[in-house]
């Protein structure tokens, strides 16, 4: 099957944990993607959804073959014999409940790590610990191809279910930062830029993307979803630090070239009305000129709104041009919009909704 037809079947996160949360229970899956994409998550995720199990995080790129388990002496009769016990973050000293154990950097482990680990991939065993039948065990690793030391040898791939993540693009990441407070100009300038979600095998002349991280470019600091949250913990605090101190710390996080690129962003912010005047006036709130800066004050809407404020935003809102009110009708009607049930039954928006409803002709 060549490169592009086997590009068709990789996976978004969503399907990656439904996956393991049907059948981790059975067969392990290593979900390999690249890096800073939010592989490691996925742990939190099986565990709200499966309240049921303990979650366990076990970091192979740390370990020896030392750290798996030791020997602890135990005696019979007159016969004495060695029982290994094992590390406590694989959790397998608790058996009384099923358990999710993640195998994080599998791919990066050493290569006794690797073989000391499979048989708990693949029997649910180790030593002489069994797991509770309906424990789970699944492994991440990065993209061999990204050149970062990840490599799983043949009979250790041969025993579990290697599924490669699919990388997003910069609308499901946008649905992502709404919902985890996000700074809005980080989320108005992803929106602008789709290429800083662009993945590395569809770019063959690095020079092409100079924002993503490549194999065959030695860039310090690129951007991934990893480093933009991180860039967006910055900018939430460039009221207590000057330009240049901004920048550098953006630069270190993002790489040169976006980080200028986000600080002309952060220019534009400079034209948002602030939240407690849409609040308190909005009939006469400030309504930005550029289509940007009109962008970011949704985005920071949908991320902050609440109930004791929907009527005033509403109002502000219908001040805006359609394309903004569209975005924001979008983005409340998002599958994953935490906010929705809030908006949705606030009876200024249904009405608007109703007045518009040429917005929601695709649901017909």
């Amino acid at each position: 099957m060549t490169n592009q037809a086997h590009s068709m079947y990789n996976v978004d996160l969503d399907q990656a944990t439904n996956m393991i949360a049907t059948a981790g229970h059975l067969r392990t899956v290593l979900v390999q993607g690249h890096m800073g994409t939010g592989k490691s998550s996925m742990l939190t995720e099986l565990v709200r959804r499966m309240p049921t199990h303990r979650g366990f995080y076990f970091d192979g790129t740390t370990k020896d073959l030392g750290d798996i388990a030791i020997p602890k002496m135990k005696e019979l009769g007159e016969q004495d014999y060695v029982r290994f016990a094992t590390n406590e973050e694989l959790g397998l000293h608790l058996s009384d409940k099923p358990s999710i154990i993640m195998l994080d950097e599998f791919g990066k482990a050493n290569a006794m790590v690797q073989n000391a680990l499979l048989r708990l991939m693949l029997e649910r065993k180790m030593g002489s610990y069994e797991m509770h039948k309906d424990s789970i065990v699944f492994a991440t690793t990065n993209l061999g191809a990204e050149g970062v030391g990840d490599m799983l040898r043949p009979h250790a791939r041969n025993r579990i279910t290697c599924v490669t993540l699919k990388k997003p693009d910069n609308f499901q990441w946008l649905e992502w930062g709404i919902n985890n407070d996000i700074d809005p100009v980080i989320l108005g300038w992803v929106r602008d830029n789709p290429q800083v979600f662009q993945s590395f095998e569809d770019v063959q002349n690095p020079d092409d993307n100079p924002y993503i991280y490549h194999p065959r470019s030695s860039r310090a600091a690129f951007v991934t979803p990893r480093s933009l949250e991180a860039a967006s913990d910055w900018l939430k605090l460039r009221d207590k630090m000057d330009n240049v101190t901004i920048t550098a710390a953006l630069m270190g996080t993002l790489g040169d070239r976006a980080a200028m690129d986000l600080m002309a962003f952060v220019r534009l912010a400079e034209d948002l009305p602030t939240m407690a005047s849409i609040k308190n006036s909005p009939e006469t709130a400030k309504v930005p000129v550029g289509a940007a800066a009109v962008c970011m004050v949704v985005y920071r809407t949908l991320a902050s709104i609440e109930a004791d404020w929907i009527d005033n935003w509403m109002v502000y809102l219908n001040r805006l041009d359609p394309e903004a009110q569209g975005l924001f009708a979008n983005g409340v009607r998002a599958p994953k919009y935490a906010k929705q049930g809030l908006v949705m039954t606030n009876k200024a928006f249904t009405n608007w909704a109703r007045s518009r409803s040429y917005l929601f002709a695709a649901d017909v």
